[in-house]
């Protein structure tokens, strides 16, 4: 039975079976689901529509889960979200943590770890575990590394795969390296790149490159 006036979520995960376990640990731990999703469309239709506390969110769902994650930043500001999933890779925590997250759990987490997650989350930790952290901090402290503003106007135009590109690209990197890494064509980096430069309405990477470090308009 969940407590009266208790968290309130969203589960979004295309695994029927799974998600009614991760249902029974939340409602064991007296957490409110006020309704499942299988899609990320879905996700975010019942996030707007129930405004929950937190919308927990597969990654790999179809319509993609960081896609729902970042519609529901904009669209339902109060709402935290959190990723479950199965993946262990760095494009998908960076780009979750990008689209917005708050936390990142693997679906390994014990059930009965999810509600304290979420909780935490709630007020104002990290919800992750100890092993992604260690990777965050290394991406993020790593010194030849340049960094675009996390939160800018310039910054939320780009999907995470162009802000990807174009972080990387800033970093020096040629196009072929970009591609290779992300495995890409050239070709779509190109593309890429080519629709980060007409949303950012500039002629050039140089100046897309200003925009998103946050230094457009700084006196020299």
């Amino acid at each position: 039975m969940v407590e009266r006036d208790a968290i309130r979520a969203v589960i979004a995960d295309d695994h029927v079976p799974l998600r009614g376990r991760i249902r029974a640990a939340l409602e064991a731990g007296g957490i409110e689901v006020v309704a499942e999703a299988g899609t990320a469309e879905q996700a975010v239709q019942l996030t707007l529509e129930h405004e929950p506390d937190v919308a927990l969110l597969d990654v790999h769902m179809p319509g993609n889960g960081i896609r729902a994650a970042l519609r529901i930043g904009k669209e339902a500001p109060g709402t935290a979200v959190v990723m479950l999933t199965q993946s262990k890779e760095d494009e998908d925590l960076f780009d979750s943590l990008r689209a917005g997250a708050v936390g990142y759990l693997l679906k390994d987490t014990s059930p009965a770890a999810l509600p304290v997650a979420l909780r935490s989350v709630l007020a104002g930790e990290a919800a992750m575990p100890p092993s992604l952290v260690a990777r965050v901090l290394q991406e993020f402290r790593g010194p030849s590394r340049r960094r675009f503003a996390l939160r800018s106007p310039q910054t939320e135009k780009l999907s995470p795969r162009e802000y990807e590109v174009m972080e990387m690209l800033s970093q020096g990197k040629s196009t072929e390296e970009v591609a290779k890494e992300l495995f890409l064509s050239p070709t779509t980096v190109r593309v890429h790149v080519s629709t980060v430069l007409k949303k950012l309405a500039v002629k050039d990477r140089e100046s897309a490159f200003s925009l998103l470090r946050g230094d457009s308009g700084r006196s020299r």
